[in-house]
C-alpha cells in the first residue's frame, strides 16, 4: 500500500465540469479533408493536451498523482490525470499523444474526435474535457483558459455538484458556493463573441451552457485555401454550409 496523503479542503462535495469545444472547417477536396484532420491531430497531439490539462491542475490548486496519454491512429488523442491537493506537479518529461491523470481527490480527462462531412465538405473537430475535484476548489475558474486553447465556434458546458458537506452547527450543505449560471465565470468579452443559453435545474444543482459562435470570417474557416479565389456564389454557399453545420450541432439535432 502506497503511503496516505493527507487531504487538504475536503468537505465531501463533487463538483463534476464537462467542457465540449467543436472548431469546424471547410475543406473543398478529400485531400483537404485529410489534411486537415492530420493537421488538427499533430496540433492537439497527447503532448499539447497534457500541457492543457496540466493548467487546468494548476489552476485548482491540485498535483497530479498519474498520467496515461495515447494518441490513436488514424487519429485522436486521451489523457487521464489523477490529481490530488496542494502540491507540485510531476510533468516535465512526459512525451505522447493522449494523457489521463489520476488524482486523489478528483481527475481530469481529455479526448478528441475529427471527423468530416461526406457530401459538403465541412471537417469538425471535437474536444472533451472532464474535471472532477471534491473539496472547496471548483474547476469553473478554468473556463476563460479553456475556451482560449482551442478554436471554438461550439462550446457546451455541464456543471454539476453531487453529495453533501456540513457547516460547524451540523447543517447539510448540499453546494458551497453561489451558482446562478455558468456564463459567470466566464470574461465578458468571451460571452460578446458568442450566442449563448443556459438550461439550468438549480434545485439539483445541475448547469447546462452552450455557445455558437456570431460571427463566421470565411478566411478563418478555409484550410490551405484563400477566400478571394472562391466565386461570390461559393463564398455564400461555403458560409450557409458552415452554419448549418455549427447549428445543427449547437441544436443537438438534425434540422436541414
Amino acid at each position: 500500500m502506497a503511503k496516505k496523503l493527507k487531504l487538504y479542503g475536503f468537505n465531501n462535495l463533487t463538483k463534476a465540469l464537462s467542457f465540449n469545444i467543436y472548431d469546424v472547417c471547410y475543406a473543398k477536396t478529400k485531400q483537404e479533408q485529410r489534411e486537415y484532420i492530420a493537421y488538427i491531430d499533430e496540433q492537439y497531439n497527447a503532448e499539447r493536451l497534457t500541457g492543457i490539462l496540466s493548467q487546468v491542475v494548476d489552476m485548482i490548486g491540485a498535483r497530479v498523482l498519474s498520467i496515461s496519454s495515447q494518441d490513436y491512429e488514424p487519429q485522436g488523442a486521451s489523457v487521464t490525470m489523477l490529481i490530488s491537493g496542494p502540491g507540485p506537479s510531476p510533468l516535465s518529461d512526459l512525451r505522447g499523444d493522449a494523457t489521463v491523470a489520476h488524482l486523489d481527490k478528483s481527475h481530469v480527462t481529455v479526448h478528441t474526435y475529427p471527423e468530416h462531412h461526406p457530401e459538403n465538405s465541412i471537417a469538425t473537430f471535437r474536444v472533451d474535457i472532464d474535471v472532477s475535484t471534491c473539496g472547496e476548489i471548483s474547476p469553473l475558474n478554468t473556463l476563460d483558459m479553456l475556451i482560449g486553447s482551442f478554436d471554438s465556434d461550439i462550446i457546451t458546458m455541464d456543471y454539476r455538484v453531487r453529495g453533501f458537506t456540513r457547516d460547524v452547527d451540523g447543517k447539510k450543505l448540499f453546494i458551497d458556493h453561489k451558482m446562478d449560471s455558468i456564463q459567470d465565470y466566464i470574461a465578458e468579452e468571451t460571452l460578446a463573441k458568442y450566442e449563448s443559453v443556459d438550461m439550468n435545474l438549480e434545485e439539483y444543482n445541475l448547469f447546462h451552457t452552450k455557445m455558437l459562435i456570431r460571427e463566421i470570417d470565411l478566411q478563418n474557416y478555409l484550410f490551405n485555401s484563400d477566400a478571394f479565389v472562391l466565386s461570390s456564389d461559393l463564398q455564400r454557399s461555403v458560409v450557409e454550409n458552415l452554419r448549418r453545420e455549427m447549428v445543427e450541432i449547437y441544436s443537438g439535432r438534425n434540422i436541414f
